[in-house]
This record gives C-alpha cells, sequence and structure tokens, in this order.
C-alpha cells in the first residue's frame, strides 16, 4: 500500500488540488446565482435567455 502511494503520490496530490479547484469555481457560481448576478457579463435587454436569468 505504501508503495503505491510513492509510485502515484504526485498524480493524488495535482487530482485532488484539481478537485478541490472545481468544488471552489462551482460554489462560487452557486452563490452568485442565489445572490441574482448573471453569468453571461452582458446586458439583458435584447437576451432571448433573461427569463432564465431574473425570473419575474
Amino acid at each position: 500500500m505504501l508503495s503505491f502511494f510513492a509510485s502515484y503520490g504526485g498524480t493524488i496530490i495535482i487530482g485532488v488540488v484539481l478537485a478541490a479547484i472545481v468544488a471552489l469555481i462551482v460554489a462560487k457560481l452557486i452563490r452568485d446565482r442565489r445572490k441574482g448576478k448573471s453569468s453571461c457579463g452582458c446586458g439583458c435587454e435584447n437576451c432571448p435567455s433573461s427569463g432564465m436569468c431574473h425570473k419575474k
């Protein structure tokens, strides 16, 4: 078991770091969505999908 971690330790650490980064990005997107912030970055006047972002 110890030899497994010795062989693949770098890969495991990189995988954990990448999973943490993805989790932080998803958490930020969820937080922004709950606050009503739009993720597209443009105006909503002529956007056909504005109903999805801003429920009336």
